[in-house]
């Protein structure tokens, strides 16, 4: 049993001693684990320098570059969700709005509003995912449809940034009417010759995808994005078959031809503001 003795003291610090890493102040990447600062890692745009892998971020973050000098004002920030449906499944859906209020400092799960971008006046809707998966709820649909009609009122381009798991469920209906919703008012703005962009990071899926997150005069991605209506083990069951190597990434979209391009994020002003320049012309 003296194997397992130390015959020295001090070679290592007791437990007692022992300092904890602070939280907050690394990053670890959830593809390469490699591990950076946090300031670091916000300095690259929330991208792993190492792999290229794009952290999931929400409004805010894509707001701080897309905006310049990281300044905008918001679009119906006190617009929250109700229960109109009295959900009640394992958890009340009044307790799980209230918990993603918390967990997220966020009031839903998008945030709209507008400034410039390269000196473009421009309208954004940008989702949340850390407000219950960036689910569709009517408060989202309602949000995106607001903030298109300021677009409309001041003859600016909007854009559209999707983040999400698809409608919410405790909504029902109510969620899947902003399919409908948020498709008409981008034909008004179609009409009104008004460009859209529509960018989709990981992951987008479910009613967003078959709706909003498609129509855009241009659609552009993040890489590696996940993107579809169902997941790829959804599909795999219904259809019987293997998928092939890469289903549903944004690579594998932009090869069949779902996607005009595919773009990093540290180019995403850069690409936007060009488009929206080259539509100014035509």
């Amino acid at each position: 049993m003296g194997w397992f003795k130390r015959d020295k003291e001090g070679i290592t610090t007791s437990t007692e001693d022992k300092k904890e890493t602070p939280e907050g102040l690394w990053h670890k990447c959830p593809k390469c684990k490699v591990i950076v600062s946090v300031e670091e890692h916000q300095q690259h745009l929330w991208v792993c320098g190492n792999c290229g892998y794009h952290d999931k971020i929400d409004a805010a973050e894509y707001f701080s570059f897309l905006f310049d000098n990281g300044k905008w004002t918001e679009l119906d920030a006190n617009m929250t969700s109700v229960d109109p449906l009295e959900f009640s499944d394992t958890k009340k859906y009044v307790d799980r709005l209230e918990q993603g209020k918390k967990k997220s400092g966020l009031k839903d799960a998008v945030t709209t509003g507008y400034g410039e971008m390269d000196g473009i006046p421009v309208t954004i809707a940008a989702m949340n995912f850390r407000f219950i998966g960036g689910s569709m709820g009517s408060v989202v649909g309602e949000k995106i449809a607001r903030a298109i009609d300021h677009a409309l009122k001041n003859n600016q381009a909007f854009i559209m940034i999707s983040k999400s798991g698809g409608a919410r469920m405790m909504e029902a209906a109510f969620s899947l009417m902003q399919m409908a919703k948020t498709s008409a008012k981008l034909t008004l703005l179609d009409k009104a010759g008004l460009p859209y962009i529509s960018l989709l990071t990981d992951p987008t899926t479910g009613g967003v995808t078959a709706s909003f997150a498609m129509l855009g005069d241009i659609n552009i991605a993040e890489p590696g994005a996940l993107i579809g209506f169902a997941g790829p083990r959804v599909v795999k069951e219904t259809i019987g078959k293997d998928l092939p190597e890469g289903f549903q990434t944004s690579e594998f979209l932009l090869e069949h031809g779902f996607l005009d391009f595919v773009t990093e994020r540290k180019k995403l002003k850069h690409k936007m503001s060009q488009f929206l320049r080259m539509s100014q012309k035509s």
